[in-house]
């Protein structure tokens, strides 16, 4: 295990951890967290412990998003600045830096197949990167062997219904702010279920149309996620899950929209959004699904 400092492409600064055997595999699982988290979570620990053990390492970092408020640092030609970061501050698009950047400092480091696995918003950026990466024909992309998404959800409508009538209000209240020049300001407490800055409210409740790709159920043909022509792992729990369906039957709707032949998708009985006392149980599922890729 060791702390790997690195950079984002737009020069944020970035350190994770690095889970590796020795000697070092060609394979390695990049973890992107969700929101308000951090790379020090159990689900890491357990999730490293049996990766290792099939000849897999494992890299969770900390992105911008990490955590509900703090600094980050950037660095642009020598120079350094301090920029409000956390979840209640970052522009989720701005995880394309992040990834980039890990997938970057991954290959520096050797690393041949790539495995990208996110959680919950961590989902949303790596669905978003990918996509990135495709239209711009980047060659990176040959490193990416897979994609494992873990309980991706639909943001913006989650957020409408969490809202109800309110939703119009603070939308309305958040773009005054904007025009008052205080993007930085936070939302009232009630408008999210954390404290979020303007900014970032405002991503996620009118500027989403280019993370609005889970809309499960929707007459749409899940298009981004069609996009992704390599295998594909997906999950969510069943209890207490911020989905819009029965697990069930968002499985069965999903499973029939994306026509990837190299897809497994399914939920496990009696998990909550974070895998809770669940996570053999999935680490075990990712590592037989890795290992059925011909790389």
């Amino acid at each position: 295990m060791k702390r790997i400092d690195f950079l984002a492409t737009d020069g944020i600064v970035l350190n994770g951890i690095l889970y590796n055997n020795e000697p070092q595999s060609e394979n390695v699982v990049l973890s992107v967290h969700g929101m308000s988290s951090n790379c020090f979570k159990k689900r890491d620990r357990i999730f490293s412990k049996k990766f290792l053990e099939q000849g897999i390492d494992y890299f969770c970092f900390n992105n911008r998003g990490s955590e509900l408020t703090k600094y980050i640092r950037k660095e642009i030609n020598g120079k350094e600045e301090k920029i409000l970061g956390g979840t209640s501050y970052e522009d989720v698009l701005e995880g394309y830096e992040d990834i980039v950047g890990a997938i970057l400092k991954l290959k520096e480091l050797g690393y041949k197949n790539i495995h990208l696995q996110g959680h919950s918003l961590g989902c949303t950026k790596i669905v978003y990167t990918y996509n990135e990466l495709k239209e711009e024909n980047d060659d990176i992309l040959e490193n990416i062997k897979s994609v494992i998404l873990l309980s991706l959800i639909d943001i913006p409508e989650s957020l409408k219904i969490y809202l109800g009538d309110k939703f119009d209000e603070y939308l309305n209240y958040a773009i005054q702010k904007e025009q008052e020049g205080k993007r930085l300001e936070l939302m009232p407490k009630e408008a999210f279920i954390h404290p979020i800055s303007v900014k970032s409210f405002l991503r996620y409740a009118r500027d989403y149309k280019e993370i609005d790709f889970a809309s499960y159920g929707k007459d749409n043909n899940l298009e981004k996620l069609n996009n992704i022509n390599i295998p594909i792992f997906m999950r969510w729990g069943d209890t207490n899950e911020m989905i819009m369906q029965q697990a069930s039957e968002l499985v069965d709707i999903v499973s029939q929209s994306i026509k990837n032949a190299n897809k497994d998708i399914d939920y496990i009985q009696g998990a909550d959004h974070g895998y809770t006392g669940k996570e053999e149980i999935l680490v075990n599922q990712i590592v037989k699904f890795i290992n059925k890729i011909d790389l």
